[in-house]
């Protein structure tokens, strides 16, 4: 299979499937269910062609414009592929979890439309290809939250779109000043070429992919899109959507301009210190249960800033493992959130009371991902905090040790949401609830758990891509 069909191949598919299954929305779900699965097979198949020792797996260059360096070169490493298989898997578990959902055939049409685009962030190292695939994962996105959302989801959704774009402005901005100095709109060779780096264009950069993580003050989209978001969106949202953000940070940010993130990192160290604080004390004081896991979800990104700003090889492999960790433990709470809503049709914990007596597998589940969530050992929240706080310190002194209150206040607001939601009395809300769930979702969260355990006891997988992928970054 041609490379750039993993891209433009999802994109042709969504409207052939959108049209052939409006009479039986069956074919719609089984068809995304066959792509994803596909496409992860793929990305296990890519990362075991990389080279050896690290660098990038060429996979062609495709629409060149004689003249202009507008080709859309296809080139993946250890950090791409890592995504790729992240988001591959992620798609998966989203189908189980949407089994049910009305209107399967645009919803999942749309799903596939989404896998397009997020592989050629991905995939691409061309500067101006990898913002049209950037904005092209916002179509998508809109009219899932749109359509399928909560009460406010238009105005969530708009919000999303118009934030997230606007930021999006100063990247490209940033990327079009790095090709007039350079003359080059392909990572690889911009490396090489940009010996010094404008403050500006570091800056417009860290702007644009701050507020896809989203960093604090960048960060207020972030709980409207999850509040009014379907459940499983809001995995899309913070186990894909957020990675290209902290993806960006790494890729072009770090690797491309080195030296003068060494300069600034003090910025990123206290930017990232203050969204883990500040969105962990939102989430203590937070009675709605969904708003809380979405500050959770920002607390946790701020620590993947705080250990990308080492700018060495401890930091990047602990940021890229969280990434990915994030992305496990999030995905149930948020998926069980919306789960206990949709059965009890109240947001509030503090309306809610002995869920765990009507429910006490999916209960247990997320006592797990929120254990997790606080770091608990044995889980991938322990492994992900702990190497983020060893390599911070190791790179600024003890003082950064500062960042495990986030664990503190992490224990804070999981336990007490256990307390108010899962266990105390039976309230009248939850007595009178059927607790049903489908087979495919149930499964989906069985999958997560034991995610979430096995990399917890064995983490060396993911540390072996990151070893590939930071391999240059080893003496610094």
């Amino acid at each position: 299979m041609s490379s750039i069909m993993l891209i433009f191949g999802p994109m042709l598919l969504a409207p052939f499937v959108y049209f052939i299954s409006r009479g039986a929305e069956w074919v719609a779900k089984w068809a995304a269910l066959a792509l994803f699965v596909l496409l992860l097979i793929i990305s296990v198949d890519l990362y075991h062609a990389l080279p050896v020792g690290g660098g990038f797996l060429v996979l062609g260059d495709y629409l060149r414009v004689p003249g202009f360096d507008y080709a859309l070169t296809l080139q993946v490493d250890a950090l791409s592929v890592a995504m790729l298989i992240l988001t591959a898997a992620l798609l998966i578990l989203v189908v189980f979890t949407s089994w049910e959902e009305k209107m399967q055939a645009a919803y999942f049409s749309l799903l596939i439309l989404f896998a397009g685009p997020i592989f050629g962030v991905f995939m691409t190292t061309n500067l101006l290809w990898f913002f049209i695939f950037w904005e092209m994962t916002l179509v998508p996105m809109l009219f899932l939250v749109g359509i399928w959302g909560g009460e406010r989801k238009v105005y969530a959704a708009i919000k999303f779109f118009l934030y997230t774009h606007f930021a999006s402005m100063f990247m490209l901005v940033s990327f079009f000043l790095i090709y007039k100095q350079t003359g080059q709109m392909d990572f690889t060779m911009i490396k090489e070429a940009m010996l010094a780096t404008p403050v500006l264009i570091w800056w417009f950069m860290f702007i644009g992919f701050a507020a896809k993580l989203p960093l604090f003050p960048f960060h207020t989209w972030l709980p409207d899109a999850h509040v009014e978001a379907p459940s499983s969106i809001s995995v899309l949202l913070a186990g894909v959507l957020l990675k290209m953000g902290a993806y960006g940070l790494i890729r072009f940010v770090v690797e491309m301009m080195p030296a003068t993130t060494m300069q600034f990192s003090m910025y990123m160290v206290v930017l990232g210190l203050t969204t883990t604080l500040f969105a962990g004390f939102l989430a203590i004081y937070e009675r709605h249960i969904k708003k809380m896991v979405a500050y959770s979800s920002i607390s946790h990104m701020g620590l993947v800033v705080v250990a990308i700003a080492t700018v060495t090889y401890d930091g990047l492999s602990a940021a890229l493992y969280e990434m990915i960790g994030h992305a496990l433990v999030i995905s149930p709470m948020f998926l069980i959130a919306g789960w206990v809503h949709h059965k009890t049709h109240t947001w509030y914990m503090d309306e809610m009371g002995g869920i765990m007596q009507k429910a006490p597998y999916i209960s247990a589940i997320f006592v797990l991902a929120g254990m997790a969530a606080l770091g608990l050992p044995g889980t991938m929240g322990f492994v992900g905090e702990l190497t983020i706080i060893v390599s911070a310190i190791k790179a600024y002194g003890w003082w950064i040790a500062v960042a495990a209150i986030a664990s503190l206040i992490s224990a804070g607001y999981v336990i007490w949401a256990v307390r108010r939601a899962f266990h105390a009395e039976i309230s009248p809300i939850v007595a009178k609830s059927k607790f049903d769930m489908s087979k495919p979702e149930f499964l989906a969260l069985c999958i997560y758990a034991v995610l979430i355990v096995f990399f917890g006891v064995y983490p060396q997988p993911i540390f072996d891509i990151a070893n590939n992928a930071f391999a240059m970054f080893g003496g610094m």
